[in-house]
């Protein structure tokens, strides 16, 4: 599996976490940036990410800024895009389970989280349950590819 990340100037560090963890786990990583602390824009991140997870070059996307709502909210307006924001293991599990998730939004804070590892790879290892969850993704695409 191939996950890009990408962060803003206060998600840096935990997304130098987050890749590290990644590369131990054995994915394929494509970082997008940014590479330092200097202040820069989420949306300068996010969308990138989310256009390279939408043109299914990478299976997966996780972005970092302070609160993650920001990259969550930036992501989103890519059609194809499920981005959610978890702060929670049962958050990472259930937004792949029910919402087929496609972006992981995570905040800065969460890099004090000891977990976070775990909520992470239960994210990239859970599987949509499709059913009744595939209707209502398929909803959300009819209403991307209205005209």
């Amino acid at each position: 599996m191939k996950v890009a990340v990408g962060s803003d100037h206060r998600g840096f560090p935990l997304k130098e976490r987050i890749v590290e963890f990644l590369e131990r786990e054995g994915y394929g990583i494509l970082d997008l940036g940014t590479d330092g602390t200097d202040s820069v824009d989420y949306p300068d991140f996010a969308i990138p990410v989310a256009l390279k997870v939408a043109a299914e070059e990478v299976d997966r996307g996780i972005l970092i800024c302070g609160s993650g709502i920001g990259m969550s909210i930036a992501a989103n307006k890519v059609a194809g895009v499920r981005a959610a924001l978890c702060r929670t293991v049962q958050d990472a599990r259930m937004t792949r389970l029910h919402n087929d998730s496609n972006v992981l939004a995570l905040s800065e804070e969460s890099g004090n989280n000891p977990a976070i590892e775990d909520l992470v790879k239960v994210w990239l290892e859970t599987s949509f349950e499709g059913g009744r969850h595939l209707k209502r993704i398929n909803k959300i695409h009819k209403y991307e590819n209205r005209q």
